[in-house]
């Protein structure tokens, strides 16, 4: 399990209630049925215009990575393909035949299943590709909705905040009342946006991350498997795999600071 999403959302949920109530809020005056109506309702009704039921599919299969934390260890899995090579190299590619049924790895099974089988180098590499990419789209489809939702929750906040301050400008008679009805009029705004910055919005920013290091070491086995059915050295094979893994990670440290240089200047 991911902890850190559990903990993530009782922070972040119990910090603003617990605000609240420290500034004199009641909890009570929160559960009204008008604004979560606009707000969730709207909101996922907006979803299912924008999206099509096969990327609701799609982003309803992501979820689980939100709450279940892949056991994979750069490292390891190197250490594991070069141990690989020299089993081959020793004994023979189809040495390899039972780790292809056996390893924890989905794709290494895929991939190894394939360099027993005697595929050509151009093929093997074009179906794991292609695995790795239907997987990203997968992910890709996640992250969009979420962040698509993050965008049209406040908006419904704001509507349902319109709404009520329609209908309390509709009768200014009772001027002690107008305190209360204002104050029930924003909560569909609170509703939305702390939804919104709460929950969906760090959902995609979870999986885009997750995703982008499932996708580095899929690349890694990738091109380790590759070099397993030339018969390369073990040792280089390991030598390789690890230098190609502190490229990317300093490539995506690269990419985040200039990203951050970009955000200051504008």
């Amino acid at each position: 399990m991911d902890i850190t999403t559990i903990i993530g959302l009782i922070l972040g949920i119990g910090g603003v209630l617990g605000g609240y109530i420290e500034e004199g809020g009641n909890l009570g005056a929160l559960l009204k049925i008008g604004p979560f109506l606009i707000v969730f309702g709207g909101g996922f009704g907006a979803t299912l215009v924008a999206f099509p039921l096969s990327e609701i599919k799609k982003m309803l299969s992501t979820i689980n990575m939100l709450f279940i934390q892949k056991k994979y260890n750069e490292i390891d899995i190197i250490n594991e393909l070069a141990d690989l090579s020299e089993k081959a190299r020793k004994d023979g590619l189809l040495s390899l035949e039972q780790d292809a049924q056996t390893n924890k790895n989905e794709l290494i099974r895929k991939g190894l299943a394939l360099v027993v089988d005697g595929i050509e180098t151009e093929v093997i590499k074009d179906i794991l590709a292609r695995e790795t990419e239907l997987q990203e789209e997968i992910y890709e489809s996640g992250v969009k909705i979420f962040e698509a939702m993050g965008g049209t929750w406040p908006a419904m906040g704001v509507c349902g905040t319109v709404m009520g301050m329609i209908s309390i400008l509709k009768d200014l008679s009772d001027s002690d009342a107008l305190g209360p009805k204002i104050s029930g009029a924003f909560i569909a705004t609170m509703l939305g946006v702390g939804t919104a910055n709460l929950i969906w919005l760090p959902f995609g920013t979870k999986i885009k991350s997750k995703a982008a290091r499932e996708t580095m070491i899929n690349e890694i086995i990738i091109e380790g498997l590759l070099s397993i059915q030339a018969g390369e050295n073990p040792r280089i094979i390991k030598e390789k795999l690890n230098l190609n893994l502190m490229e990317k990670l300093s490539g995506a440290k690269n990419k985040s600071a200039v990203a951050a240089e970009e955000g200051a200047e504008a």
